[in-house]
């Protein structure tokens, strides 16, 4: 199931790709990068210094309104942004300075001088005066950190896209030689590492004065060493990195009075360890709204409990610091885990910070990984895109720590529909929807906050959406239990909804998640640009129809039976026909494993869905009226 829930991100999160506007081969150009100056400067307590410069020239009209600004962010209270420098360099020579009106300045304060709950974010915005195609911007700065995210420690990671046009790219860290650092590049030339009086400087260069087709880059799994970049890095292992998590956000976890009531009030008469981890883990998800953290050490740092309950609001370090105390108020033991949470399955070998840019929890008693920031999915679950990836867990870390693979045969759809045709086309009819896993999560999701009144008109705006007058009602299964099973049912009535001869399509006629002809049209693929690697995962879709059709209606032509069995896929539709009934069966039994499929396989898989789709395609032909029928 590749694209019925989103499934993959297409860069990993926390990972900075530098991508201004580029088209396919040079000619296609609308703006070049001719120049990228990148150089950290690194202090013995891991405190630093960034500076950039950049040069982007403008070929096209189309990149005026993308070239016209730049911009640098920066967390206010640990960093300052110094020498900042921006002109436009006009294609005869001539400097324009921005002037100081065309600077904009955003932050986030708290109110009265407080400090800001969840970010204290400013960007700084420099937009560029008398621009035209041939000239150039240019936008350099200093940012000082004042203060590591970890004591004594540095990492950073970069990646730039292969589909940009790069004249000259220079990137150089200079630090102590005292602190023992890794660094990798790819696809970057090395040009230097020296020692020069007690400090260590590598150096590395790269152009790309071809930039590759967008449509090259079909891979969506992200994968560091695809893509020109550098990593360095002054921890010594991945294991280095969960420790110096582990040694601020441990602490944070105490089991307080506070703590302890709410930890018995919420668990309860709950014996059973699963139980009790159960109903805390839905009390955090349901109760603590999630707000990105963004305040300098706060970055790193959970906040303290008291604050977080007194607000009803946390980030993920604070989701999983307060599941984690609450826990240990109930005796089970967990501990937090560092996650990337973007379209990373992997990680680079040089071990930087950055790459795990998200926390959940981990219940070893259980095996059971737990994401409390997601609200909606259920206990002993995950969100889409954690399943079966490597961890950083801050208690008890081993290399091969992994998320679990997701279950196969979880993720299901079926569906029963009925519907009676009547002599002037009218349709009657009615249908049961079931879901499972994902589809029931998106569901509940869905129908959890909707207004009684919404729900009770959900049928008649259905139709009038596909410009039919229609009457209905509707039934559905609780949302609010944070469950993977779902169900929907709906009796409608459709006024003149086909013509009185005329061809039916088989799909479905109300609300359907994963209907069969959806997801194999939403997986055909492109034969002149076959995929790249890719998420992905199983899902079966099965469906069931009954169509009465009046005596006033002679049926012509019915579609025939198919089955298809490659690979992982399996596919079959029956039909039936006894007077003028059609009772029809088909099925979408998708055993695809993943969590990623390679591009072989899945130019194979898309290959089994055009063997598939043209049947698909074909309908029951009617005719009334001997025939004569016309539209109404």
């Amino acid at each position: 199931m590749r694209t019925i829930l989103g499934l993959v991100a297409a860069v990993a999160a926390g990972v900075g790709l530098a991508m201004p506007v580029a088209q396919a081969g040079e000619r296609e150009l609308s703006l070049k990068v001719e120049r990228e100056i990148v150089a950290y400067t690194v202090n013995a307590d891991g405190s630093y210094t960034e500076a950039r410069e950049q040069t982007i020239r403008v070929l096209k009209d189309s990149a005026l309104d993308s070239a016209k600004s730049a911009s640098v962010s920066y967390s206010t209270s640990i960093q300052k942004a110094r020498d900042v420098v921006a002109y436009t360099l006009k294609a005869d020579g001539r400097r324009i300075p921005v002037p100081a009106g065309n600077f904009q300045v955003n932050s986030s304060a708290g109110q009265n001088g407080d400090s800001p709950f969840y970010s204290d974010q400013t960007t700084l915005t420099a937009v560029f005066p008398d621009l035209a195609v041939g000239d150039a911007t240019v936008f350099s700065y200093r940012l000082e950190a004042s203060k590591p995210m970890f004591d004594g420690q540095f990492s950073v990671i970069e990646n730039f896209s292969p589909t940009t046009y790069y004249g000259d790219v220079r990137i150089s860290i200079d630090a102590p030689e005292s602190m023992a650092a890794q660094h990798e590049a790819w696809q970057l030339h090395e040009t230097g590492d020296r020692v020069r009086d007690g400090r260590r400087r590598i150096e590395w260069q790269w152009s790309n004065r071809k930039p590759a087709d967008p449509e090259s880059l079909r891979d969506g799994v992200f994968k560091y060493e695809r893509y020109p970049g550098y990593a360095y890095s002054t921890f010594a292992s991945y294991a280095a990195i969960a420790q110096a998590y582990g040694e601020r956000a441990e602490a944070k976890a105490a089991v307080t009075p506070r703590i302890r009531k709410l930890a018995d009030d919420t668990a309860g008469d709950a014996k059973e360890p699963r139980e009790a981890a159960k109903r805390l883990y839905e009390w955090v998800s349901r109760n603590i709204s999630y707000a990105g953290n963004c305040i300098g050490l706060g970055a790193v740092v959970p906040r303290d409990l008291d604050v977080v309950l007194d607000n009803r609001m946390g980030d993920c370090k604070d989701h999983a610091t307060l599941l984690q105390a609450l826990l240990a108020a109930r005796g089970i033991a967990s501990t937090q885990a560092l996650i990337n949470a973007g379209g990373s399955y992997s990680m680079p070998k040089v071990p930087v910070a950055s790459v795990v840019n998200h926390v959940i929890n981990y219940v070893p008693g259980l095996d059971l990984y737990l994401d409390s920031t997601a609200a909606t999915v259920p206990f002993a679950s995950l969100p889409d895109g954690l399943y079966e990836k490597p961890v950083l867990l801050v208690s008890g870390h081993h290399d091969d720590a992994k998320t679990p693979a997701r279950q196969m045969g979880n993720d299901w759809q079926k569906l029963q529909t009925r519907l009676s045709i009547l002599p002037d086309g009218s349709v009657k009819g009615s249908q049961r929807l079931e879901l499972s896993g994902r589809l029931a999560v998106a569901a509940r999701e869905q129908f959890r906050n909707m207004p009684a009144d919404d729900a009770d008109k959900l049928v008649k705006r259905y139709f009038r959406g596909s410009g039919y007058k229609a009457n209905g009602k509707l039934r559905f299964d609780d949302p609010k239990p944070m469950l993977e099973k779902f169900w929907i049912e709906a009796d409608f009535e459709v006024e003149r909804a086909l013509p009185l001869s005329g061809g039916l399509p088989v799909q479905p006629w109300f609300v359907s998640y994963a209907p069969v002809s959806g997801t194999v049209a939403r997986n055909l693929g492109d034969e002149e640009t076959p995929a790249g690697e890719s998420g992905c995962g199983g899902i079966l879709t099965e469906e069931t129809f009954s169509f009465e059709f009046p005596s006033s209606m002679r049926i012509a032509a019915v579609p025939m039976d198919a089955s298809v069995q490659e690979g992982n896929v399996r596919y079959a539709a029956t039909f039936r026909q006894q007077g003028n009934r059609i009772e029809v069966n088909r099925s979408l039994d998708d055993r695809t494993p993943g969590p990623v499929c390679t591009a072989e396989y899945n130019a194979a898989y898309a290959k089994t869905m055009r063997g598939i789709f043209p049947g698909l395609r074909q309908q029951i032909v009617y005719l009334g009226d001997a025939g004569k029928g016309a539209s109404p």
